[in-house]
């Protein structure tokens, strides 16, 4: 239920002369429509000025989608990097589809420079993609690897993972 529905059943117009005498003499209502005009005052002004205000360029719009992809990158990683290990001495693995490439997560080759906030996620801090893949290439697709993201405890989810991402 919304915590505004009981205004459903309100008077309009009284609320509006409410409103008016409020912009005339705050004083002059109650406290509680005080508070309420305030907040009403509040979201329209910010809503006026919520384009200027808000204006974000293109790049900055990019750059918060890679963040994402390299979120995602780093969950792929703890997700399905056990399939890529090189446990077998005889053959390789099978290629599994998706793959563990950077274009698999929405990025590139032109973003391995780049630093990342997303870095903080497996301990190294804003970091560049490389730094990022090659902790995840040591900590999950080597001659040791772990599936555990299966579980359904988070707090052992929790454990595998720091183990895994502290044992580099």
């Amino acid at each position: 239920m919304s915590t505004l529905s009981y205004l459903n059943n309100a008077n309009a117009a009284y609320i509006d002369s409410l409103y008016q005498n409020y912009q005339q003499d705050p004083e002059s209502v109650d406290f509680g429509w005080q508070k309420f005009f305030e907040g009403f005052d509040f979201g329209k002004s910010d809503k006026a000025n919520a384009a200027a205000d808000t204006a974000v360029s293109t790049a900055d719009q990019t750059h918060f989608l890679k963040e994402i992809n390299v979120l995602n990158m780093i969950d792929g990683y703890r997700t399905r990097g056990h399939l890529f290990t090189k446990t077998n001495p005889v053959r390789e693995r099978r290629k599994y589809v998706p793959g563990k490439e950077l274009e698999t997560f929405g990025l590139s080759d032109a973003d391995l420079n780049t630093v990342f906030n997303a870095g903080v996620e497996v301990g190294l801090g804003p970091a560049k993609l490389s730094d990022i893949r090659d902790l995840l290439e040591q900590t999950y697709c080597q001659s040791i690897g772990a599936e555990y993201r299966y579980l359904r405890d988070p707090d052992k989810i929790t454990w595998f993972q720091e183990r895994m991402e502290r044992s580099r």
